[in-house]
């Protein structure tokens, strides 16, 4: 549905992105995975359209994304960034509200505060958003998400939702809701594509796995397929930290001295 094609970003003579290709299914939920600089939330801010790439193309349904207006992707796809700052004294049922108004809802006001049942935050329609705590920032932004794309299809047409680490702020059973949220949105036939950097939590909702090292993407497949020792020590530095237990279909990752270190 969703599909970059040899795409690369540039800045500064340095690539972020470098000659990444990579296709997002409906009904699966795609993971990007890798250290800090490797070029996840670019390459996530080019599928989404926010970036235009250097080189290479970006298709929504085979057509052209560049081609499509904002209203257009705004019907296609909704995005949770890492961090929003507000200027303006919103409350929180007016930040989701914007999304209800995106995907054109009949009535924003009721789409708004369904969407913030779904995320817990019952009871905080009224609450200034800046005066929210950060974890509670992000669920806001993600029923923001919610309300633009209610239904992961629509005319039988696959949607998608990008989420920008939505686990960051967050304690883990929040963690836990909103992969499951977003694991079903995926299982209900539409398009996820999530940046997480705990590897375990990645290995246990993923359905695939995409691992950028320095712009590149050097792997991907299912988490028990690419997350082995040798790859973990490859891109991270690490040795000796994947294990297979509880479930010999879910990897976990157990960190453990750097390789350079001296024992």
């Amino acid at each position: 549905m969703i599909r970059a094609q040899n795409v690369s970003i540039r800045r500064g003579g340095r690539s972020l992105v470098d000659n990444v290709s990579l296709s997002l299914e409906p009904g699966k939920f795609t993971v990007i995975i890798g250290p800090n600089g490797a070029g996840k939330s670019t390459l996530l801010k080019t599928l989404s359209g926010e970036l235009k790439p250097d080189d290479g193309d970006v298709y929504y349904h085979d057509c052209r994304m560049a081609s499509l207006s904002p209203l257009e992707l705004a019907r296609e796809r909704a995005v949770l960034p890492q961090s929003t700052a507000l200027s303006f004294p919103f409350t929180a049922l007016e930040v989701v509200r914007m999304g209800a108004v995106a995907h054109g809802s009949r009535d924003p006001n009721l789409a708004a505060r369904q969407a913030l049942v779904r995320v817990d935050l019952s009871g905080f329609e009224g609450r200034s958003y800046n005066a929210l705590s950060g974890g509670e920032q992000q669920r806001v932004q993600l029923a923001r998400v919610l309300a633009q794309m209610p239904d992961p299809q629509m005319d039988g047409r696959p949607r998608a939702i990008f989420l920008d680490e939505p686990t960051a702020s967050l304690d883990i059973g929040h963690q836990i809701s909103v992969l499951e949220i977003a694991r079903d949105f995926a299982r209900r036939g539409g398009v996820v594509l999530a940046i997480l950097h705990d590897l375990n939590l990645a290995a246990e909702f993923a359905d695939h796995l995409a691992i950028l090292h320095h712009g590149r993407l050097i792997r991907e497949g299912s988490p028990k397929a690419t997350i082995d020792d040798e790859t973990i020590a490859h891109v991270y530095g690490l040795s000796g930290t994947v294990g297979r237990l509880p479930s010999a279909a879910i990897p976990y990752v157990l960190p453990q001295a750097r390789l350079s270190a001296t024992r």
